[in-house]
């Protein structure tokens, strides 16, 4: 069911999944194992502006998502935000999805930083997912990727600066 959720909202939120008879039907993005700095730097904005909301639904502490794309001009946008209940693997999103944030309302992990199943979505999903902790502020943000045949991750700084890959 969550699966059909969110490919209801991508399809909802992207007019273009849906071609007309006029225009040919574009190949959509393919989403790179490591995000391009535009989607970091926008999911380090969007990410960070929903941390602290409630989150509505029938989940009681659910971790907010965003999935996000490119939109008709080919700028980073938010395709779409749901809750999704804690301690739960993400499903694969959308073939239009070219990174994910996820933000945990607390940490799971005896040193803070991106859960098992973050990683495990990103090996499965060969997709940039990005992690950001409620429990802090300023909120701490993780990028996790596919980098050279493992999934690995770096912190990314309030104001930019990343950190090394680690494992």
């Amino acid at each position: 069911m969550i699966a059909a959720l969110l490919l209801a909202a991508a399809l909802v939120a992207d007019p273009v999944a849906a071609p007309s008879a006029a225009a040919p039907a574009a190949a959509p993005a393919r989403a790179a194992p490591i995000a391009d700095t535009d989607l970091r730097e926008f999911a380090a904005i969007a990410g960070r502006k929903v941390v602290g909301r409630a989150v509505g639904g029938p989940y009681a502490n659910a971790d907010k998502v965003l999935l996000i794309a490119r939109d008709d001009k080919g700028y980073p946008a938010v395709a779409a935000s749901m809750g999704f209940p804690v301690r739960q693997s993400l499903p694969a999103p959308p073939a239009t999805t070219l990174a994910v944030i996820r933000v945990h309302q607390r940490y799971e992990t005896t040193i803070p930083g991106p859960t098992a199943d973050d990683l495990a979505f990103v090996a499965a999903n060969r997709l940039p997912l990005f992690v950001i902790g409620e429990w802090a502020r300023p909120a701490p943000m993780w990028e996790v990727a596919w980098v050279d045949d493992a999934v690995r991750f770096r912190t990314i700084g309030e104001v930019g600066e990343i950190g090394p890959w680690r494992d």
